[in-house]
């Protein structure tokens, strides 16, 4: 899961209220081709469980906080967020799943590509051979 990594934003502070924010390829490492959030989640729910042919993401806790865990069908990593100047960038082939939102939680994620139904691996031992094939 080398290519996993928390990036953090620029923050603007302001005694108003403080700003951040990202630009396609500028703070990311891919233009942004979609967006989508994730809200109003029941306690105990967990969301995602699937992973992408293609396409990369970049996610960030908004509002709240929720843990990103990631496999990559041997590893699993858990990544806690909870600010909204920093994100983490999930490349493709990784098995992802979001877990322990907080009350009032807000997911924003940015994908690379627009989306498309066959990009979705959603059984994760097809995903294992679809992964182990894409090593070779």
């Amino acid at each position: 899961m080398e290519r996993v990594k928390i990036i953090q934003l620029p923050k603007i502070l302001d005694p108003r209220g403080n700003l951040s924010f990202f630009e396609n390829s500028n703070q990311i490492p891919f233009d942004i081709k979609r967006t989508y959030w994730i809200y109003d989640v029941p306690g105990g729910e967990m969301r995602g469980s699937h992973a992408f042919k293609k396409s990369n993401e970049f996610i960030i806790a908004l509002s709240g906080s929720f843990d990103v865990v990631l496999n990559d069908g041997e590893n699993e990593m858990k990544f806690s967020l909870n600010r909204s100047y920093y994100g983490l960038y999930v490349p493709n082939l990784l098995w992802r799943s979001i877990e322990n939102f907080s009350t009032n939680s807000l997911a924003l994620i940015v994908s690379s590509i627009p989306y498309e139904a066959n990009d979705y691996i959603r059984d994760f031992d097809e995903f294992k051979i679809i992964r182990n094939e894409a090593k070779k």
